[in-house]
């Protein structure tokens, strides 16, 4: 070796580093004034790990789910009622402000939209009901494409959760809506979360699991198709109606409180029987009774015309009048 070469310093053992797990991130709940490890363990273990999902429970789901006392329960919302800062009265003025600035999520056709106040409302139920091949599911499809756009072209930049209880979600015609719309399809199915629902306990559970999802993925429209069906094949005739509509009404209180908390429209597509008594008129009549009714912000009774044409009936909104609006299904999707 050259007398003018560098000797390499030889290095002594490094030791080697100890690994760290990452910590856990700390649980909101811990805002909750006076709450101890185990009713914070038994409150995450029975899906409360969020203060809005307290705040706007009842002490009796509480205690139930978690095990915990009745007492216990009811201090738990009110410290997170607190804690979240969920507002008291305010003025008339106000809401009104409120309504105005939310963006809706829009179909695409203009009459459509206007009908129903200009979109689809967060945060509401919009029941759309009518014999099968009115477009009920097709403007489902149409809504789980258009969520994802930016808002400035109508969306909500967010995803779908969609619950089939009849097995009528086809991604293939998300393709083409898609595809209609210069989207990449591919990009688009993956945003949309889809869960199959066999009975009506199982659609009751697959509902919990919109929340969970909703931690991980910005959730902007949840599709019900059909909120009934199952309801009306398992608890068929008058003798059973009294515990059908006990069931379905705590279905629809639990799809609006999670609506409401993550900011999601919520579509769901209903059935339809013909009443015997109808003398005069159409005899069509939606399946849920006045539970349903009472529930939705939005009601849209749809029906065939020649085809392509559908037509939508806005039949009751607390805020808007009666009116109809003509639309087309097509290969491209839901158009003018």
């Amino acid at each position: 070796m050259p007398d003018d070469a560098e000797t390499p310093k030889r290095r002594g053992r490094q030791p080697k580093a100890e690994k760290t797990e990452p910590d856990e991130p700390e649980s909101p709940l811990l805002q909750i004034t006076g709450i101890g490890p185990t009713t914070l363990e038994k409150l995450t273990e029975a899906g409360y790990d969020d203060l809005m999902m307290i705040a706007v429970a009842s002490p009796g789901e509480i205690a139930e789910e978690a095990g915990i006392g009745m007492g216990a329960a009811q201090k738990i919302i009110e410290g997170a009622r607190k804690a979240a800062n969920v507002e008291g009265f305010r003025s008339a003025t106000d809401l009104l402000e409120e309504r105005k600035s939310k963006k809706r999520l829009k179909i695409g056709v203009a009459s459509l939209d206007d009908l129903i106040g200009g979109g689809f409302e967060p945060g509401a139920i919009t029941e759309a009901f009518g014999e099968f091949g009115s477009g009920k599911t097709q403007i489902g499809h149409q809504l789980a494409v258009n969520v994802t756009l930016p808002e400035n072209e109508g969306g909500l930049n967010g995803e779908c959760a969609w619950l089939d209880s009849e097995g009528m979600f086809v991604p293939e015609r998300i393709r083409q809506m898609a595809e209609a719309k210069k989207l990449d399809s591919g990009s688009i199915m993956s945003k949309i979360h889809v869960a199959r629902a066999f009975n009506s306990q199982h659609q009751e559970i697959q509902v919990d699991k919109i929340s969970e999802i909703s931690k991980e993925h910005p959730i902007r429209l949840i599709v019900v198709d059909s909120l009934t069906a199952h309801f009306r094949a398992e608890y068929p005739g008058r003798g059973e109606l009294a515990g059908r509509q006990q069931k379905l009404n705590t279905h629809i209180h639990s799809l609006l409180k999670i609506g409401s908390r993550i900011g999601a429209v919520i579509y769901v597509t209903n059935q339809v029987m013909a009443s015997p008594g109808a003398m005069w008129g159409d005899p069509t009549r939606p399946i849920g009774g006045h539970i349903l009714g009472h529930a939705s912000a939005y009601r849209l009774y749809l029906r065939k015309s020649k085809a392509p044409k559908r037509i939508a009936r806005l039949v009751d909104s607390p805020s808007l009048p009666e009116g109809e609006a003509v639309f087309s299904v097509t290969e491209e999707g839901i158009t003018e």
